[in-house]
């Protein structure tokens, strides 16, 4: 029977591996990390390899005639300095992203799950002085028995073999009315009820601090287009954290953010920090799943484990959890960099741990501890309006920075442009798609002048 499932899996991949075109580039940065995540339509086989001067990085994507003219995202401050693309050898795509400098690199795919297709992640890690990994790597999506061995030509390439893609002209596809969706937001306010959480030297509990910045978060978040806010509790009420992650489910949510205040013995600990699921954290969690499959009261990817033989439920699982998890880090960043221009950080970097609340396999998962309540200093700008409103807005300008970055099939987003540093009017208008013109009239502008931190309505 194992033998039969395996055969009807592979079966299944096979069948949709011809002719993957791709649907999407995006691109996302974490410090010295970035992320170049490829999204296509169907199953692939794909090879990477390097070459030196100059400095480039070569992806093939096998059974892929792409004709069209693909969306490029914004390079901007990425160690990427152009993407080139043409039709390469029989039945081949051939990318090749022109680098600054060497750099070295790692590539995986993930299969489809929710909103989301068959994808190529590939990740720079831009260590200029570090020699470039000069490896080729050939993958098939779930099926890597079955790959045929890469051929030598194809990895000691000359730079004269790449192909130079000839000028595409601009094609302006109309688009078919559909229904949009807003991304919902779960907020979670820590603690509750009996469960008071830390207490600061002056009575201050955390239960109270969490929910009011978190009710600010909630008001911040609705007033955004194409977004809306879920609490897990407005009121002083006690929830299980398991209740939680089933509400947040319950409602659909996208995202969850869990909202806390940290205490230490040391009342000169400081700064806020921004956590997601230990790998450690989502091991137990999934051996739990898997014991309790019967039950069906868990979902992987909104997929019920209950009839799936155990192989089966286990690589479903891994597959959405490896998502959610990757998922919640790259917003982990994007919210620790935010709160990092409110003021202190405990930690310069993304911390993980086992905590409950971000156990939750299909739901991109991070938990704040805006501050040390123990701290007398930050528990006064704890209990401040405006203080509050600072951390909401950190938190938010994070959560949108993320969702322009990695739009929602379906949703309204990105429905607006926070003007980043290097940004121009005709750089904008070129990531969206839009003319010049489009932009200016949206958004009532006579000049081409635009300055950090301007929001833009994209039309």
């Amino acid at each position: 029977m194992l033998r039969f499932c395996l055969s009807l899996i592979l079966l299944m991949i096979s069948s949709n591996a011809w002719s993957a075109n791709i649907q999407a580039m995006r691109l996302s940065q974490a410090g010295s990390e970035t992320r170049l995540v490829i999204d296509l339509d169907k199953a692939f086989q794909y090879e990477v390899f390097s070459l030196a001067n100059p400095a480039r990085l070569v992806i093939d994507i096998k059974n892929s005639l792409h004709t069209s003219q693909l969306k490029l995202p914004d390079l901007l401050n990425s160690p990427i300095r152009a993407i080139r693309y043409a039709s390469w050898q029989k039945n081949t795509l051939r990318l090749v992203l022109d680098l600054h400098h060497k750099v070295r690199y790692d590539s995986r795919t993930l299969g489809p799950k929710a909103d989301y297709l068959h994808r190529l992640v590939i990740d720079l890690h831009d260590s200029p002085n570090t020699a470039p990994t000069m490896q080729s790597v050939l993958a098939s999506d779930r099926q890597p028995e079955t790959a045929p061995a890469p051929r030598q030509a194809q990895i000691s390439a000359k730079p004269a073999e790449i192909a130079t893609p000839k000028p595409v002209a601009t094609i302006n596809k109309s688009k078919k009315d559909m229904v949009r969706r807003d991304i919902i937001i779960a907020i979670d306010p820590g603690h509750g009820g009996q469960d008071s959480g830390a207490l600061g030297k002056h009575g201050t509990k955390e239960k109270d601090i969490v929910l009011s910045v978190s009710k600010r978060l909630a008001k911040i978040v609705n007033a955004e287009p194409g977004m809306r806010a879920y609490l897990t509790r407005d009121t002083d009420v006690f929830i299980t954290l398991r209740q939680r992650i089933k509400r947040a489910r319950e409602n659909k949510a996208d995202m969850f953010i869990s909202i806390h205040a940290d205490a230490f013995k040391d009342p000169k600990a400081k700064g806020a920090s921004v956590f997601v699921l230990s790998q450690r954290g989502a091991s137990s969690e999934a051996a739990q799943m898997m014991a309790d499959k019967e039950n069906a009261a868990d979902l992987a990817g909104g997929i019920s484990l209950e009839d799936k033989d155990d192989m089966l439920a286990s690589v479903l699982l891994d597959l959405s959890q490896t998502a959610s998890l990757e998922a919640s880090l790259e917003v982990a960043n994007t919210v620790l960099a935010g709160l990092k221009r409110v003021g202190n950080v405990h930690k310069k970097h993304v911390e993980s741990a086992a905590f409950v609340v971000l156990k939750s396999p299909d739901i991109p998962s991070i938990l704040v501890e805006t501050a040390f309540v123990s701290n007398p200093d930050e528990e006064r700008k704890l209990n401040s309006p405006s203080h509050q409103n600072k951390i909401a807005r950190a938190i938010l300008s994070g959560i949108s920075n993320y969702f322009q970055r990695n739009p929602l099939p379906g949703t309204g987003s990105p429905q607006q442009h926070i003007v980043s540093s290097g940004d121009t009017l005709s750089m904008i208008a070129q990531r969206y798609q839009i003319s010049m013109l489009e932009l200016k009239s949206s958004n009532n502008l006579k000049r081409s002048d635009i300055n950090v931190g301007d929001v833009l309505v994209i039309p």
